[in-house]
C-alpha cells in the first residue's frame, strides 16, 4: 500500500461533549460520520492550553522540550523561550524527507510573541529567528494567523508563506483556511506525492464570530440553560458508551451561578448560539474537504486525526490575567467593541466577546474545570481516527494518550525515519508512543505514565492513577477506572502512592526544565523590561 495521506485537524479551545459523536446538541454530521467509519478515542490528553498543546503535537514531546512550557512569551531558558527550540524536530522536518508534501492551515502559535495592533504593524518581521513561521519549520506551504486566535474576519497578521496579506471583504477563517488545505491537497496530488496536512482552526476559541444563518439555526436552543445541558450531555455520554455508568457528574462550578438566577437568559442563549454556530460551521468544512478527498479518490488512503489543543475555555477575554489587545476595527473600519457587555448581541465582526464560564461548564460535561487546569476538564480531548484502509469502522478506545502520542504514530504509519539530528544539532528523542495498533484494532496500552504541567498545575497519571494539583494546592489522587470526574480524593488513605507518583512527577520536571510559575513570570517580565 503507499504511503497514507495524513489529514491532522485540530480545534481551539473546544469542549470534551462538544460533537455530537460525544455527546453534543451541536450538529456535527460530518465528524460525527468520520467516528462512526472509525474510531473514538475516550481518554485522550492535550495539554491545557493552547500554544503548548501545538508544541506537543507538532514535535512529540512535552511542551518544555520543545520550548514553549508556558505560553509564547520569552522567559530567556530553552524551557521557556516561546517558540519552537533547534534541539526538536516538527512533523514536517521529519516527514518531508520521506516525500511527503507538507502544509499547515490556520493557527500556528508556536512561533513567539506579536504585538497585534494598528500601530504595531510596521514592528512585523517575518524573519526574526525568535518568531519563526511554519515555512521555517519544515512546512512547504503556510496560510494562516502567524500569532495565534482573534478576529474570525479580520485576523492580523495574516500570512500566505512568508508575506503579509490582507483578508478581503466576506473573509471568515474557518471557510479561509479550508480552501488553503485544499489547494495543499491538490497540489500534492497533482505531484503524486502524498501529503501532511495540518489544519487549524480557531474555531471556536474566542471572540465569539459566526455567520447569521448558522446562528439562527441555534438560536432559542439553550433557553433551558447550562444546568440543563450538562445532565443531558452526561447521559447521552454514557448512553454512547464512552463515559462509565459508574462516573457522577461534577457538580456545577461554584463560579456559575444557578440557571434559574439569570434575568438574561435571551443574552445568554444567544452566546452558547454563537459557539455552537462556530462548531457547526467547522463542521461543514470538515465535510466539504472530506468530500474533496472521496472526489478525488484518495480518502480510503488518507488518516484523519481530528482533536482539540484543551477543554471548553472559561476565560472573560483574557490571557494569563491581561486584557485582550486586538485588531481594534473591522474589515470596513468600524470600531470592535469589546467585552462581555450584556445585551449586545455577539457573533458580528464589531464585537469581541466570549461564552464565559457557566458554558464552558458544559462544553466540558461531566468534567470539572477548564482550559489552563490539569483537572480532566482542561486536559481532556475528543479524539476520532478515520482511515478507511486500516481503521474498522465503530471503534472505541479508552486506553489512556496523549497528543506527544499522534507525533509518534504518524511518524510510524508514514515510515518516515527520525532523525537523530537536524541541521547540524542533536535532536532530543520523541516522548511519544505509537498507538499505530489500535488504529489496526489490536490491543495497545501506553507503556509509561503521561506529565502535564501548565502555570504551576501539575498531574502524573500512570494506568488507572491520577495524581492532580491545582496551583498552589496540595496533590489530590484519583482511581480514573472508578471516578474519572474526579470526586473521590483518596490521597489522604494512599499516601504512600502519592509520594511515590510525586516522586516520578518531579523526575519528570527536572528532566525537563519545568521551572516553578512564579519563577517563570518573573523572568519574562524582566525580559519585557519591568
Amino acid at each position: 500500500m503507499a504511503f497514507p495521506n495524513i489529514l491532522l485537524i485540530l480545534a481551539d479551545d473546544m469542549g470534551y461533549s462538544d460533537l455530537g459523536c460525544f455527546g453534543s446538541e451541536i450538529r456535527t454530521p460530518n465528524l460525527d460520520a468520520l467516528a462512526a467509519g472509525g474510531m473514538r478515542f475516550t481518554q485522550a490528553y492535550n495539554c491545557a492550553r493552547c500554544c503548548p498543546s501545538r508544541a506537543s503535537l507538532l514535535t512529540g514531546l512535552y511542551p518544555h522540550q520543545a520550548g514553549i512550557g508556558h505560553m509564547v512569551q520569552d522567559a530567556g531558558v530553552p524551557a521557556y523561550q516561546g517558540y519552537l527550540r533547534d534541539d526538536c524536530a516538527t512533523l514536517a522536518e521529519v516527514l518531508s524527507p520521506a516525500g511527503y508534501l507538507t502544509g499547515l492551515s490556520g493557527k500556528w502559535h508556536a512561533g513567539g510573541a506579536w504585538r497585534r495592533t494598528p500601530e504595531a504593524v510596521s514592528t512585523w518581521d517575518l524573519n526574526d529567528p525568535r518568531r519563526p513561521l511554519p515555512t521555517h519549520r519544515g512546512f512547504e506551504r503556510f496560510y494562516g494567523n502567524a500569532a495565534g486566535g482573534g478576529s474570525y474576519f479580520n485576523p492580523r497578521p495574516l500570512v500566505e508563506q512568508d508575506r503579509i496579506v490582507d483578508p478581503q471583504p466576506g473573509f471568515y477563517t474557518t471557510d479561509a483556511y479550508t480552501d488553503a488545505a485544499m489547494r495543499m491537497v491538490d497540489e500534492a496530488h497533482g505531484a503524486g506525492r502524498p501529503f501532511f496536512v495540518h489544519l487549524c482552526y480557531n474555531a471556536p476559541h474566542w471572540p465569539l464570530h459566526a455567520l447569521p444563518e448558522d446562528i439562527e439555526r441555534y438560536r432559542g436552543k439553550y433557553r433551558g440553560g447550562w444546568d440543563a445541558l450538562r445532565k443531558a450531555r452526561h447521559e447521552q455520554l454514557k448512553g454512547l458508551g464512552i463515559l462509565d455508568k459508574r462516573w457522577d457528574i461534577s457538580p456545577r462550578d461554584p463560579n456559575a451561578p444557578p440557571w434559574e438566577h439569570i434575568k438574561l437568559r435571551d443574552w445568554e442563549d444567544l452566546r452558547m448560539a454563537v459557539y455552537a454556530a462556530q462548531v457547526d460551521r467547522m463542521d461543514q468544512n470538515i465535510g466539504r474537504l472530506v468530500q474533496h478527498l472521496r472526489q478525488l479518490g484518495i480518502l480510503d488512503n488518507t488518516l484523519i486525526l481530528f482533536l482539540s489543543d484543551n477543554g471548553g475555555c472559561a476565560e472573560f477575554l483574557a490571557e494569563d490575567g491581561q486584557k485582550q489587545r486586538e485588531w481594534p476595527v473591522t474589515l470596513d473600519g468600524r470600531t470592535v467593541r469589546c467585552g462581555n457587555i450584556p445585551g449586545l448581541e455577539p457573533g458580528g465582526p464589531d464585537t469581541f466577546m466570549s461564552y464565559d464560564l457557566p458554558w464552558a461548564n458544559a462544553s466540558n460535561s461531566p468534567f470539572r474545570l477548564f482550559k489552563h487546569w490539569v483537572h480532566e476538564g482542561g486536559i481532556s480531548t475528543p479524539l476520532i481516527a478515520h482511515w478507511p484502509a486500516t481503521v474498522r469502522p465503530g471503534g472505541i478506545s479508552h486506553a489512556p494518550l496523549h497528543v506527544i502520542d499522534i507525533a509518534a504514530t504518524i511518524i510510524d504509519v508514514a515510515k518516515a525515519q527520525y532523525p537523530a539530528e537536524l541541521r547540524g544539532k542533536a535532536i532530543q528523542p520523541l516522548e511519544g508512543e505509537s498507538f499505530a495498533a489500535a488504529l489496526s484494532g489490536r490491543d495497545w496500552q501506553r507503556s509509561r505514565p503521561i506529565f502535564f504541567e501548565h502555570e504551576g498545575n501539575r498531574a502524573v497519571r500512570d494506568g488507572d492513577l491520577k495524581l492532580v494539583s491545582r496551583h498552589p494546592g496540595q496533590w489530590e489522587l484519583y482511581d480514573m477506572s472508578r471516578d474519572r470526574t474526579e470526586l473521590d480524593d483518596r490521597s489522604s488513605r494512599y499516601p504512600d502512592v502519592v509520594s511515590d507518583l510525586a516522586h516520578r512527577y518531579d523526575q519528570w520536571a527536572d528532566r525537563c526544565g519545568v521551572l516553578p510559575f512564579e519563577q517563570v513570570r518573573q523572568m519574562q517580565r524582566a525580559r519585557r523590561g519591568g
